[in-house]
């Protein structure tokens, strides 16, 4: 199979894909990202018809007629709709060919796909299902915490301890890795996504005002923050007034949505606790001065950073380009195919 595949990398590409809940980005190995677009797709419900994809479709969240759903179809960092997550992965593929298409490349990459370390076998093998049905011709999957951690160039492979936090959007990953593997590891369904549900319910109980999941990201995004910050800021929101039915704005600030996504903020917290009590005596010696490392869209919550800090008395440092880690990673490892097979062995010991 080798020398076939040294064949087949003369006429496609590799890919290194981190496929989460909020967003799909698609690392290209020797050119970066290429894509970086919503995980959303929308879909004529009559016809079954695939309408828009990434950017386009998230547009459209909200504001469908009957017949058309903008969905998400992964949850949690899993497939929740797998003929929805193949149409989306093989609009992803294609349209990367299609920007170097000029090179005359087909589109049958080698993938690795970044996914939560909680999955169970069933939901890994959907991944690749989805993934070859889409067009992949080999799939790899790795788990999110250890792409981070290699897109931020962190010594894993050393006999030091190492420690990623990965927000992402449906999962937050916590890992803790030496001599290339995952000694202390512990996923949970609280992110980003419960973040903009606690915008939703908090808006909706002050206010009696529904606001969508969109507008809820968006503010969590331009105001949200883990600590008070030197000049408090505020936005205005729009929405539905549930008392008498018609639009309705109001202007709200970063401390009550500091408020409103504390509680998801000290669930995370809670549990990169628990993660540094599982973690060995020795290993703790190393985070003491290495630190953790941020990773994720949760990441660019502001002070975050900082909360975790006092919080856990060890350093905490974001990582560059928190938002692309995985992806980076994923692409990273094609280039290192003994670390990738001893971490496939690793999981299917697991599994």
């Amino acid at each position: 199979m080798k020398p076939f595949n040294s064949v087949w990398n003369l006429f496609t590409y590799d890919l290194g894909i981190d496929l989460g809940t909020a967003n799909t980005i698609v690392y290209l190995r020797g050119h970066g990202i290429v894509i970086s677009e919503p995980s959303v797709v929308a879909i004529n419900k009559r016809t079954k018809k695939i309408l828009a994809v990434g950017n386009e479709a998230r547009k459209m969240i909200g504001r469908t007629p009957a017949n058309i759903v903008a969905i998400r179809p992964l949850r949690h960092g899993v497939i929740s709709d797998f003929d929805t997550t193949q149409a989306m992965i093989h609009h992803f593929i294609h349209k990367t060919h299609q920007v170097f298409k000029k090179n005359w490349k087909i589109p049958r990459p080698r993938v690795i796909v970044g996914v939560p370390s909680s999955v169970t076998e069933v939901e890994r093998q959907a991944v690749i299902d989805a993934s070859k049905t889409a067009g992949a011709r080999e799939v790899f999957i790795v788990e999110e915490a250890m792409a981070a951690a290699i897109g931020a160039e962190l010594p894993i492979e050393d006999a030091s301890g190492s420690m990623i936090v990965d927000v992402g959007g449906g999962t937050t990953d916590i890992a803790v890795m030496s001599l290339g593997d995952v000694v202390v590891d512990n996923t949970i369904k609280v992110a980003g996504d419960e973040m903009n549900q606690d915008i939703i319910d908090y808006v909706k109980e002050k206010y009696n005002i529904l606001i969508g999941e969109r507008t809820a990201e968006d503010v969590k995004i331009a105001i949200g923050s883990a600590i008070p910050l030197s000049e408090e800021k505020e936005v205005i929101l729009q929405g539905r007034d549930l008392v008498t039915g018609l639009p309705k704005s109001v202007q709200v600030s970063s401390v009550e949505i500091r408020e409103a996504i504390m509680a998801s903020i000290m669930v995370i917290t809670e549990a990169v606790k628990e993660a540094i009590e599982d973690t060995p005596p020795e290993l703790i010696r190393d985070l003491l001065s290495s630190g953790l490392h941020l990773a994720g869209g949760g990441a660019l919550i502001k002070g975050l950073d900082r909360y975790w800090a006092h919080e856990l008395n060890v350093p905490v440092h974001i990582v560059d380009d928190p938002i692309s880690a995985v992806a980076r990673g994923t692409a990273q490892m094609l280039d290192h195919i003994d670390l990738l097979d001893r971490v496939q062995s690793s999981w299917k010991e697991l599994v």
